[in-house]
């Protein structure tokens, strides 16, 4: 049976890393891989997981099974951080998954058993796994214009002209902040239009909300997620704690069902628990368990805002570092967009042959659309890093 496998493509993430982990060279600079990094290259626990962790160490009396679910703590702890009020809690379903990918692998799932015909658009670029799962499932895809070459930010005329092409049942993925791998972000204004969009045509939004606290704040980079939530039907939200709470082994997600109308709340929960049931039965529930006592805990709660507040702006100063090296450097402004946008990502414009080159000759590790990871930086580095890519001449 074996020999019928076929050779699947290689991740080029996957094999960006393993090509830095074989580089023998001293001042390698790894900004490939979407891991938040702190000044000495390490990912730290957090302060208010590692308290958590010990207090639940000291209490837990069981290891059984939780639900096919996960815990509702969890889930109330998570709609409440991500929703805030925005919709009444019995307006969501909701089931505990393995991180932000299971979230979005579930709610693919979901829309397939939904609508068969169905067809999903997607931002480009878009993170690679959206789109490898999304055809792995047999769902068409459609891209829609997102990210502007020239200006680096949103092309949002051009996204408004695509999503004339949607038809009623049709599904949105929209990234809720922080956008993978742009960095470049909508404004509430044109959120509002893509939501006016979206109900014209009846088609449903669903959001990955993968760095809520990396881009804004915590309440500013949930505003979109709650604003579409509060404005459409129906809506799906696919969110992971592996960034914000920093515990990606983890595995720590959780997928959100919200129907303006409560009488289908009840199936929508019946569906998710049947897809966790099928797909990998019982959710991982450690890492849920320690994002519940951190949130509902008032002490471990600001310890963990403050840390997180304390990473929101060690990046922000990260970015405005680097465009003031390249343009200094450079004595233009061409790149002052990396200031501008948010979360860890940004796209720098290089050429597929400057990135390969800035490896070869630097050490220096991007992904081939030259989308750099600004967690990978550290205040002694970004003046390397602007000077080999201003010496290549770009």
């Amino acid at each position: 049976m074996f020999e019928n496998l076929k050779t699947q493509p290689v991740d080029k993430i996957m094999q960006l890393m393993q090509m830095h982990r074989e580089d023998p060279r001293e001042g390698k600079i790894d900004l490939g891989v979407g891991v938040y990094k702190n000044a000495k290259g390490v990912t730290p626990v957090m302060k208010a997981v590692k308290e958590a962790e010990r207090q639940l160490l000291e209490t837990q009396e069981t290891k059984a099974y939780v639900g096919l679910l996960g815990d509702p703590a969890y889930h109330d702890a998570m709609i409440d951080l991500v929703l805030k009020g925005a919709v009444a809690r019995d307006q969501v379903a909701a089931a505990a998954t393995p991180g932000g990918t299971g979230a979005c692998r579930q709610a693919f799932e979901l829309i397939r058993m939904a609508n068969p015909n169905a067809r999903i658009f997607t931002s480009n670029p878009t993170w690679p796994n959206h789109l490898s799962i999304i055809d792995y499932l047999g769902i068409e895809r459609v891209t829609y214009r997102y990210f502007d070459e020239e200006t680096r930010a949103v092309d949002f005329d051009g996204m408004m002209a695509d999503l004339d092409g949607l038809k009623a049942g049709d599904v949105v993925l929209l990234h809720g902040c922080c956008h993978n791998p742009t960095g470049a972000n909508l404004n509430l204004t044109e959120w509002q239009q893509v939501i006016d969009k979206l109900n014209a045509k009846g088609a449903l939004p669903m959001i990955d909300l993968a760095y809520q606290g990396f881009g804004d704040g915590l309440n500013e980079d949930a505003a979109a997620t709650r604003l579409v939530a509060a404005s459409c039907p129906e809506t799906l939200i696919a969110a992971s704690c592996s960034k914000n709470f920093g515990v990606y082994r983890e595995r720590t997600g959780i997928l959100m069902g919200v129907s303006a109308d409560k009488g289908k709340v009840a199936v929508t929960q019946e569906n998710l628990s049947f897809l966790n049931r099928q797909n990998y039965s019982f959710p991982p529930d450690h890492g849920a368990r320690v994002v519940t006592m951190i949130l509902t805990d008032p002490a471990l709660r600001k310890m963990w805002e403050d840390e997180l507040e304390e990473t929101r702006l060690g990046m922000l100063k990260l970015r405005e570092q680097l465009a003031g090296e390249l343009q200094k450097l450079s004595g233009s402004d061409q790149f002052g967009f990396v200031a501008q946008h948010r979360g860890m990502f940004s796209r720098l414009g290089l050429p597929a042959d400057v990135v390969e080159k800035l490896r070869v000759e630097n050490g220096i590790y991007m992904v081939g659309d030259s989308r750099i990871n600004v967690a990978g930086l550290n205040a002694e580095t970004v003046p390397a890093l602007a000077k080999a890519i201003v010496d290549t001449g770009v």
